[in-house]
């Protein structure tokens, strides 16, 4: 397996996985997770009543309850791994859906 890329089954499921949180978890159709690739990374930016931000950034490691995390701060516009004192924070548990439910926390809609 190249761990370099995500491989498409994979981002085919990570997609659905989105879709699903969104349908369940979003009360407004323009409150919603966008996911967005790069190399290893999956990138989970947020729609918030129109304007789409940064959220987290997650690492595939070839394991879909395994993913590695890391929080946009605004403080210095960057994704940090190290940060793990944020609301939500208790609620990563290296699942993708994790990942979003701690998004809500810390960055609330």
């Amino acid at each position: 397996m190249n761990k370099k890329h995500i491989p498409d089954d994979v981002r085919e499921q990570v997609l659905h996985i989105v879709e699903r949180f969104n349908r369940k978890n979003s009360r407004r159709a323009d409150c919603y997770y966008a996911a967005r690739f790069q190399g290893k990374y999956l990138y989970l930016d947020r729609s918030d009543f129109g304007k789409i931000g940064p959220i987290c950034r997650l690492k595939y490691s070839g394991k879909m309850n395994d993913w590695g995390f890391a929080i946009f701060k605004w403080s210095s516009e960057r994704y940090d791994p190290d940060e793990w004192m944020f609301p939500g924070s208790e609620l990563l548990d290296g699942t993708i859906e994790g990942a979003m439910k701690a998004g809500l926390q810390a960055y609330p809609v």
